[in-house]
């Protein structure tokens, strides 16, 4: 457990690490690899908020941890949104942003991602995000 000295940041420190050492567990990777499951959770995170609506991007944004939420929002520009993408398309997009080899690529790398987000989102608000995106890609986001 992190002590910051403020409980809402230690809590999200906590939960940020969690999510991260998840990551790292399902490569099998060692906290010396921090850079890139930070790196894949930053990549997953900027495509699907980039292939959602402005609301719905923000609707998925107010369920994850804070500090997971600063990641989620750099550098996004709303009146760019959303923009268009295939299953295909997504995955380039992670790789264009993720700049690692991982075995099983990056639909796995995607997978894992998400998994390690879900138990920070809703189902209902799951569903929403699966909702909107075109069938093949959706079956990218378990």
């Amino acid at each position: 457990m992190s002590q910051t000295g403020f409980a809402p940041f230690t809590t999200t420190v906590d939960k940020t690490n969690h999510i991260l050492h998840q990551i790292e567990d399902a490569y099998g990777w060692s906290q010396d690899r921090r850079k890139q499951s930070y790196g894949a959770l930053r990549a997953a995170l900027h495509a699907l908020r980039d292939r959602l609506t402005v609301d719905e991007a923000a609707q998925l944004a107010a369920q994850l941890p804070l500090l997971v939420r600063g990641i989620y929002y750099e550098g996004w520009d709303p009146s760019r949104v959303p923009i268009r993408m295939d299953r295909e398309q997504f995955v380039q997009r992670v790789r264009q942003e993720f700049r690692y080899e991982v075995d099983g690529g990056m639909e796995r790398l995607v997978r894992t991602v998400v998994n390690a987000l879900r138990p920070q989102i809703s189902d209902g608000e799951w569903n929403d995000v699966r909702a909107v995106m075109p069938k093949d890609l959706a079956t990218v986001l378990p």
